[in-house]
């Protein structure tokens, strides 16, 4: 005797859907440290020098130590292997710090450092760690290239990263 399927084969499966969003949700749930997280594009044509990322973080927590890093996405075309940036942190207060930063992309023989698949490079970059912010509010990041190029090409996104982080004691705020 033949078995009838009973099943409309026009209906989909909602099973795989509901597999991925469940996936999704675990993914952002194991990520329990991530205080902040933002990306800004660049242009196509490339990051103008006078053309900064600005990152406006709402800070409620005063007693937790936090690592910011600052998240740079760029081609494997990137014409260097460093890159100069500027970066000004805002406190609510008004109060203001300006930074300038080199950080190394590549080793000697011009492999990426950084994560990435295809002709898209990842990289997290250490800004500061163990800092603590002195009052809530909103802290306004700011970031430039400092590369002295009117355009830097091949940097697709640029991105801000708060961590919290373990207690130490005897550290500095922001």
């Amino acid at each position: 005797m033949h078995r009838q399927n009973t099943t409309d084969p026009t209906k989909k499966s909602k099973l795989p859907a509901i597999a991925v969003a469940i996936l999704a949700l675990c993914l952002c749930a194991c990520d329990a440290s991530r205080v902040y997280e933002r990306y800004s594009a660049m242009p196509a044509e490339g990051w103008h020098k006078d053309s900064s990322a600005v990152f406006d973080v709402y800070v409620s927590d005063t007693a937790a130590l936090n690592s910011l890093y600052i998240d740079l996405r760029h081609a494997s075309a990137y014409p260097f292997c460093n890159i100069y940036l500027f970066v000004k942190a805002t406190a609510p207060s008004g109060a203001s710090t300006r930074d300038t930063v080199e950080y190394i992309l590549a080793d000697q023989y011009g492999r990426w450092y950084g994560k990435g698949f295809s002709s898209v490079i990842d990289n997290r970059l250490a800004f500061r760690k163990f800092v603590r912010f002195p009052r809530s509010g909103v802290y306004r990041f700011e970031v430039w290239q400092g590369m002295r190029m009117n355009v830097l090409p091949h940097v697709i996104n640029v991105g801000l990263r708060i961590e919290k982080q373990q207690d130490y004691p005897d550290v500095a705020g922001m």
